[in-house]
């Protein structure tokens, strides 16, 4: 069987990548997929687009690696931008908006928010008819598929309907629901077109909020009181 670990939205986090990474080789899986927002928030944007660069076989574009590589008419958006270097926001900028593969029979696509839109918002909470949008075939001439796998929401589930599995990972570094960064595990037989076995898998991963917190206070990260909250207590600021 093959595994793959499923990562995303780590915003700039750098305790919290290194618990999860670590946790991953613990496991013994060499796989990793990031489905995007590397940066924005966090105190250390420059370190872990390399650590990601490095690491993982695979990176898709999340809204945030848009908005700070190729916007960054904001204040964080600016905080983060002059922070990478040229070839770091160049692979921002390049990024693919999805990835999809067959495996245990299961056509799975993986995105940051939704195939063709890094800004579709599709919540835990949303409707099966909202949610059934995301199996929809990105271009002509693709199928839909079996699997969705996404990310964005920071909030990690996973539901089944209309005989098709849809996955959110959770956040690496800004977790909602619980402090504790969240990835997904994927096992099943890659490249395999007859069904077989397959199994998903959502863990928690503690780390050191404190630290975390400490270094966006000390690097000055903009909104620091609203990120402070969310590393803390796992909820959305709401002053």
């Amino acid at each position: 069987m093959d595994r793959i670990a499923i990562i995303s939205d780590i915003h700039s986090n750098m305790p919290a990548l290194e618990a999860v990474l670590a946790d991953i080789k613990e496991r013994g899986i060499k796989r990793i997929i990031c489905l995007g927002d590397l940066v924005g928030k966090g105190a250390n944007p420059k370190e872990v687009v390399d650590i990601i660069r490095n690491t993982c076989e695979t990176v898709v574009k999340g809204n945030w690696d848009y908005l700070v590589a190729e916007v960054a008419d904001g204040e964080t958006m600016k905080w983060n931008n002059i922070r990478l270097d040229e070839e770091q926001i160049d692979f921002l900028k390049n990024l693919p908006l999805y990835i999809e593969f067959y495996i245990s029979g299961k056509l799975v696509r993986m995105c940051h928010a939704a195939p063709n839109d890094v800004f579709l918002r599709i919540r835990s909470n949303c409707t099966v008819e909202e949610k059934s949008v995301l199996f929809n075939p990105p271009k002509n001439g693709a199928k839909e598929c079996d699997v969705l796998i996404y990310g964005d929401i920071h909030v990690a589930y996973i539901q089944n309907f209309n005989q098709k599995t849809l996955i959110n990972v959770g956040s690496v570094g800004v977790p909602l629901q619980v402090s504790q960064a969240s990835y997904a595990i994927l096992e099943g037989k890659l490249d395999e077109r007859t069904e077989a076995p397959i199994s998903f898998t959502l863990v928690r991963v503690p780390y050191d909020v404190e630290k975390a917190v400490r270094d966006a206070k000390e690097a000055k990260v903009p909104n620091f009181e609203k990120y402070s909250h969310e590393l803390n207590y796992g909820q959305v600021y709401r002053p």
